[in-house]
């Protein structure tokens, strides 16, 4: 008990020599606006405020983030490595922005970390995806190294990395529930029963040309290979999976032998797919082909389609407004995009990372502070702050009170898209 009131202590002390440390970052983060916005023309800027990095993640790629949804400062950051020739150990370290200096929580792995996700009404949960197929469940509570659950070739683990863990509602027991992708064509949904991690196959992705000639006259089954995925915000049984071919399936969770419908989207693997926070009908999906798109899911061809000069590893839309997102690409570039005030180019595009030999691999929006973070292969994670005119409110208008809230998102959103489909109709 002693210890551990010396080590609030120290940590508050630790947090407060860093505070003084990195003063004048702090500052900035809390009162810095970049005031030549106002003779920018529309266009804005990233100013970089702390990086993240830590000894041992020195040789490893960052190729997860994510927010907490309950402490706003607090991001959980996944190691590993992209590159099948170089897999070894991984990482889940956990950052606050309170201390840069150290990670609050570190768990080593034997195999590299490919993706994670906190639950939204358990913080102190994440569930984590690994390159060897397996998924786990780690407990931030509980002062031990190892997850607290995790599958086994027993249990049906993936047989392939796994690309994307995604937790849901509780089931009618309310036992924990999360979902899995990954290369080998299993969608799968992991429920926590009695300390044990039970597994439900909910989709198996079909691939083009199903079946395979195979030595000695066998037919061999090959399986489209899943590489992300993302849930409705408000129709629970929904969902988008984007595959290794390029193609976006539109599934839900009560059929697993059909899909509702299939994109063409890209014409290399699907890096990430994603719902707009706002609009029902509004997704976003980013390829190594060099574009994003952003799509209405009820119609087969893409509303706007923006090419980046180069691959993008990861797309995210930003939580204050709904035409706003940011996108990252392997040249070190991040472009930040708001429909509403220009529908064709990116208003910030900013090399974040300068080394030859390095690539941007993931971008986040924090849930309630103008800040990104970017993670990169050399295993630093960057936070940004945007200036004004990358986070543009509704305007006052004389003796209006200005309107906000998820309607006025919707209807913005909205407008735009009618702007892009009434050439079609005429």
């Amino acid at each position: 008990d002693d210890i551990t009131k010396i080590s609030k202590a120290a940590k508050i002390m630790e947090r407060m020599v860093n505070q003084n440390i990195f003063d004048d970052i702090a500052q900035d983060f809390k009162y810095f606006e970049d005031a030549s916005d106002e003779y920018r023309d529309q266009q804005g800027t990233l100013l970089p405020l702390w990086k993240f990095q830590y000894d041992k993640t020195k040789r490893l790629a960052v190729t997860a983030i994510s927010w907490n949804p309950k402490y706003k400062d607090l991001f959980a950051v996944g190691y590993g490595s992209y590159d099948f020739m170089k897999q070894g150990q991984g990482m889940l370290v956990l950052y606050t922005m309170k201390n840069p200096s150290f990670p609050e929580y570190v768990f080593s792995s034997e195999s590299g970390v490919m993706c994670l996700d906190f639950h939204n009404d358990h913080p102190y949960l994440v569930a984590v995806g690994f390159y060897d197929g397996n998924v786990a469940i780690y407990h931030l509570k509980k002062a031990t190294s190892q997850p607290s659950y995790k599958s086994s070739a027993k249990s049906g683990k993936h047989t392939e990395p796994v690309w994307q863990v995604k937790w849901q509602k509780d089931d009618m027991d309310n036992n924990l529930n999360f979902f899995s992708v990954s290369s080998d064509g299993r969608i799968v949904s992991w429920t926590l029963v009695k300390n044990e991690l039970v597994h439900t196959d909910v989709i198996k992705l079909p691939a083009d040309g199903s079946t395979v000639q195979g030595p000695e006259g066998l037919q061999l089954q090959t399986f489209g290979c899943g590489t992300s995925f993302d849930f409705h915000k408000k129709i629970d049984y929904l969902f988008l999976v984007g595959t290794e071919e390029g193609k976006i399936y539109k599934c839900s969770k009560f059929y697993s032998s059909q899909f509702l419908d299939v994109f063409e989207a890209h014409h290399t693997a699907v890096d990430s797919v994603s719902w707009n926070p706002y609009h029902s009908k509004v997704f976003i999906s980013c390829s190594s082909d060099w574009t994003v798109k952003i799509w209405d899911h009820t119609i087969k061809t893409p509303m706007f389609i923006y090419d980046l000069n180069s691959a993008v590893g990861d797309v995210a839309w930003s939580p204050y407004s709904s035409t706003v997102f940011a996108a990252v690409t392997t040249d070190g570039k991040a472009h930040v995009f708001d429909l509403s005030v220009n529908k064709y180019e990116a208003l910030c595009t900013q090399l974040v990372v300068a080394k030859k030999k390095n690539k941007i691999t993931h971008i986040q929006f924090n849930p309630v502070y103008p800040i990104v973070i970017i993670g990169d292969e050399r295993g630093h994670v960057t936070s940004l702050k945007l200036s004004p005119n990358l986070r543009r409110m509704p305007k006052e208008k004389k003796g209006q009170e200005v309107k906000k809230g998820p309607e006025v998102e919707i209807a913005k959103l909205d407008k735009l898209l009618n702007l892009v489909r009434e050439p079609e109709s005429k």
